[in-house]
């Protein structure tokens, strides 16, 4: 860890639990040492983390949270995960919507940086279920000198339905648009990913949007960072079969992008000095 007592909260947060996970679990007297910070802050930054289901606070320290294949963290939680991944990822993976092309972005924070990413493309079309990556969108959006629409500004189709913790619009609504449409490329982000149950996450709703999102791409591309490797939700929605392409970061173990390369296409390491495609 990096001893800069100016990190910002959320920096520090996120830093402490990768701590946590990389060596299950970690004691406050340390975390003030590495951090050059007080012990009451870190407490409070525990107290923080533990109140968005992270991590579970244990005597004098704390230590990861055992997950259920049910649980989903809200957006704001999640946000504050993995940053400098999430960054990489969505840099990469901008560079594969072409510009003119119909894309679709599904709910979650990496695509949602990816989003920020995707402004710099002229003339997309965009398809999302995520109120967040509309926004992103919709506050870029200018008006010209002239009064008249941004040059080169993206159409931004926002799905209706209900709305989840992750902030995405699923259900019969979302379904129903998403099924009229037709996409070059959809960027998908996952709860989880694995050989065995494929693509996954803990709603049901979300699985079955997702579904229809998948069925409606030419090309899937699928945007997660490494600690989703593994990981398996309630509800399974597309099998590593229908995927083309998984842009991860540098995060992900050897072993993992082994495995990895034997049943898809397409990987994509970003990050470090340049990005791996594999």
């Amino acid at each position: 860890m990096s001893e800069n007592q100016n990190l910002l909260a959320e920096q520090r947060r996120a830093l402490i639990l990768d701590e946590v996970r990389k060596r299950g679990g970690v004691r406050v007297n340390e975390l003030t040492r590495r951090l050059n910070v007080s012990d009451m802050t870190i407490r409070r930054d525990l107290d923080a983390l533990a109140r968005q289901g992270v991590i579970e606070k244990v005597h004098g320290g704390a230590v990861p949270l055992v997950g259920t294949s049910t649980h989903e963290p809200g957006f704001e939680a999640k946000s504050a995960l993995e940053l400098s991944a999430k960054e990489d990822i969505a840099r990469a993976a901008a560079a594969m919507a072409l510009p003119g092309s119909a894309i679709a972005l599904s709910g979650g924070t990496t695509t949602y940086a990816l989003a920020q990413q995707l402004l710099e493309v002229p003339e997309l079309t965009v398809v999302t279920n995520s109120v967040r990556v509309a926004d992103v969108f919709h506050s870029a959006q200018r008006p010209a000198a002239n009064g008249g629409a941004r040059t080169g500004a993206a159409t931004v189709v926002l799905t209706g339905g209900v709305r989840t913790p992750s902030d995405s619009l699923v259900g019969p609504v979302a379904d129903q648009a998403i099924a009229s449409l037709h996409f070059d490329v959809l960027f998908l982000g996952v709860h989880g990913i694995s050989v065995e149950a494929g693509l996954s996450t803990p709603n049901l709703a979300e699985a079955e949007t997702n579904r229809r999102f998948v069925r409606a791409a030419r090309r899937v591309v699928v945007v997660a960072d490494h600690t989703k490797w593994g990981t398996v939700g309630l509800s399974s929605f597309a099998t590593l079969d229908e995927v083309d392409t998984f842009v991860t970061d540098a995060g992900l173990p050897s072993a993992a992008r082994a495995e990895i390369e034997e049943h898809l296409p397409g990987l994509v390491v970003a990050g470090g000095s340049a990005d791996a495609a594999l």
